[in-house]
């Protein structure tokens, strides 16, 4: 009898072992950011999902491109200017979603006399190279008439900072105003060292959408895979939606350690609101821009309706109830 329920347990255990080690895998790379939180909230629907979303932070959106180009990732949340960007030069990704909109905001030091964006001619302005708030700070720029560069000589000095050194060079004077993401935009105005001088959305882009990626290989290969993906990051994204303790509770605990305060956080996504959608014409309009001021280094933005693939979005919103 006992070699009988020992035998039993063991086939029990195998069993389990064979289906844990059978279980769909998704690698996705993602941005430690306030609106990057839904897409990181996949991680946290194994059982609901059907699959296992493998995160991995990085940096900046073209990190995350160059881990996909290498063959480390399935899927990635960047910035539109990262998809662009990889796109213009071959890279084979399909924009299958969009996750978030706004995130950006000009913010001065108190005191400084800045409330336009006219007011920047001959002042020190702090951005990061290669975001899409750089392409919003030159569409905003240009749109005034102002010239720039990281070279002296231009009305507008820009300095080239990763998000949180912005903040640092702020609240240390070394720089007269930033073009910044969230929270961190958030955090320096709660905390007392930057002003908001605005919202960077009037210029032909318009708000950002933030863009869920996959690899041309995953979307093509697998799948039955990628709409389960889908279906979770529709899933996920629902619940902060619906939720917003939730998505305060997760971004602020989980994925920022408690480095962000709840007032931070809500003034973080009122100006950074989780979405689903994207469309060509926005990527279209963004990467035009992108050539017009020469951030994204190449002639004209590559042709959006070539690479944006809504399909898989469309099924699993229907099957979420999202119309």
């Amino acid at each position: 009898m006992n070699r009988l329920i020992q035998s039993t347990l063991s086939a029990a255990v195998c069993v389990l072992a064979t289906t844990a080690s059978a279980q769909e895998v998704v690698r996705l790379g993602n941005l430690k950011l306030a609106h990057f939180g839904a897409v990181s909230y996949m991680t946290q629907l194994t059982a609901k999902c059907g699959i296992k979303v493998d995160e991995k932070l990085f940096a900046k959106g073209p990190d995350v491109m160059q881990a996909m180009v290498a063959g480390e990732l399935d899927a990635g949340a960047t910035a539109s200017e990262a998809s662009i960007s990889a796109r213009a030069v071959g890279v084979p990704i399909y924009v299958v979603a969009g996750f978030a909109k706004g995130g950006a905001r000009l913010v001065a030091a108190p005191g400084s006399g800045i409330k336009t964006v006219a007011d920047l001619k001959g002042k020190r302005v702090g951005v990061t190279r290669g975001g899409i708030q750089e392409i919003l700070l030159a569409a905003e720029l240009g749109k005034n008439n102002l010239t720039f560069s990281d070279q002296p000589g231009k009305d507008v000095q820009l300095t080239y900072l990763n998000y949180p050194d912005l903040n640092q060079a702020l609240l240390g004077k070394n720089l007269d105003v930033i073009m910044q993401t969230e929270p961190q935009s958030s955090q320096a105005i709660n905390n007392g060292f930057g002003v908001e001088v605005m919202k960077p959305y009037d210029t032909p882009i318009g708000s950002p959408i933030r863009t869920l990626v996959m690899t041309e290989k995953f979307y093509k290969e697998k799948p039955e895979l990628a709409q389960k993906f889908m279906n979770c990051f529709v899933m996920a994204t629902k619940a902060f939606i619906d939720d917003p303790k939730l998505a305060s509770k997760y971004v602020r605990e989980t994925l920022f350690k408690g480095q962000v305060s709840e007032a931070d956080f809500d003034a973080a996504i009122g100006n950074a609101p989780y979405s689903y959608d994207i469309t060509p014409e926005h990527l279209q309009i963004t990467g035009d821009t992108m050539a017009k001021y020469g951030v994204g280094k190449f002639p004209k933005g590559p042709i959006a309706t070539e690479y944006v693939k809504t399909d898989l979005l469309e099924k699993a919103k229907i099957a979420n109830g999202i119309k």
